[in-house]
């Protein structure tokens, strides 16, 4: 059997803002971690996702990064990403998600960006 591997860690920038660094592949076998990480999140609080060592992407790890844009603290606020490699934005551009995220070079600057 494949090894289906995500890793998931959590931190608290040091403006309160939630960062879920995600590495590895995000699929049909590891989605329901992202969920209930996700749902762990404190909400109200601003939510980032660190995709710089995603390797790998598909339809219900898309999913998983819709759900993840309604835990914005305002709402039809964008979710802020930093580091989607460029397949996976490609993906998100044909799929319409991409209207969903706004894209960062860092986590420093996504946080500054998204700001009230």
């Amino acid at each position: 059997m494949p090894d289906y591997t995500l890793t998931i860690d959590v931190r608290t920038h040091e403006t309160g803002a939630t960062v879920v660094v995600l590495s590895g592949e995000l699929d049909h076998y590891t989605a329901p971690r992202l969920r209930r990480t996700l749902e762990r999140t404190p909400a109200g609080l601003l939510l980032v996702l660190d995709l710089t060592e995603l390797r790998f992407c598909d339809s219900i790890g898309i999913a998983e990064l819709v759900f993840a844009s309604r835990r914005t603290p305002v709402p039809g606020a964008r979710l802020p990403v930093v580091g989607a490699p460029a397949d996976l934005r490609h993906l998100l551009a044909l799929t319409g998600v991409e209207s969903l995220l706004s894209h960062h070079e860092d986590v420093d600057r996504a946080v500054d960006a998204s700001a009230p």
